[in-house]
């Protein structure tokens, strides 16, 4: 798919990855709607986007509640006239505790947030999507959703659950207009820890985690952007989610076992 002139929704659109697709789909002469649930994180979003800002329109909704999601077709649709793409790309993760210590009050918000959000948005907009001579649905996944990350056992299942919709949802779509594709970034330096009400603010994320090389999220939305032009069935982000991509397919064990050496101080 070629981006210019196309009409893309971004989930997260208000820091991270999310912001930087956002800022750069503008740049390539895409229209977007920003979605986030935090108003000031979308009008940071919007300042950046400079001589952009007419092709951008910001829409505060929490992905988690299905009514609010149903109602933003017509707000979209009223900005944009059309929906070419849909990027779910926000998420959150859980502390760093083991899952015996996690009580289901975190459990909830991060399967909502993360599966539910996703089905909820692709649900509502995948009939606008077939309407369109051509639609693309790119549903972020995680590093974490094939390999178990030390106290992330349940953000990392529900981004397992994200991969399997994703993959299943393109063998249903085989035939029509609209392509599905796969995204697993490995570390990134955004403050997703934060922004899950998990962790302290940092200025610089990609420090944070020391001897661990991270991806910066401008990277990270070129890789997916170049994925959607090249009409890819996955992408793997940073040479680390590569590495264990590979890993884990030919010795599983041994691929978690090396995670947990290496990660598993998070839990200390």
């Amino acid at each position: 798919m070629n981006v210019q002139s196309k009409v893309f929704i971004v989930t997260g659109g208000g820091n991270g990855i999310g912001r930087e697709l956002v800022l750069l789909l503008l740049k390539k002469g895409a229209r977007v709607a920003a979605v986030d649930i935090s108003e000031k994180a979308l009008q940071e979003t919007f300042d950046m986007a400079g001589s952009h800002k007419d092709r951008l329109s910001i829409h505060v909704v929490n992905i988690a509640d299905r009514a609010a999601v149903e109602a933003l077709p017509d707000a979209v649709i009223a900005a944009h006239k059309a929906v070419d793409g849909l990027i779910n790309c926000a998420g959150i993760i859980q502390k760093f505790v083991r899952f015996n210590d996690l009580p289901y009050s975190e459990i909830d918000r991060v399967i909502n947030v993360n599966l539910y959000g996703t089905l909820f948005m692709t649900k509502t907009f995948l009939p606008h999507l077939l309407k369109r001579s051509e639609g693309i649905i790119v549903n972020v996944s995680s590093m974490g959703g094939f390999l178990p990350v030390p106290g992330q056992t349940i953000y990392g299942s529900s981004k397992a659950a994200v991969k399997l919709f994703t993959e299943g949802l393109n063998s249903e779509l085989t035939g029509t207009n609209v392509h599905v594709m796969g995204v697993f970034p490995g570390a990134i330096g955004t403050n997703i820890a934060a922004n899950s009400g998990v962790g302290p603010l940092v200025s610089d994320p990609s420090k944070v985690q020391k001897g661990m090389k991270m991806s910066t999220p401008q990277f990270a939305a070129e890789e997916i952007i170049k994925g959607i032009e090249g009409n890819k069935y996955r992408v793997l982000v940073g040479s680390d989610a590569k590495l264990m991509d590979f890993l884990s397919r030919m010795v599983p064990k041994q691929a978690a076992k090396f995670i947990y050496k290496s990660m598993g101080h998070l839990l200390d």
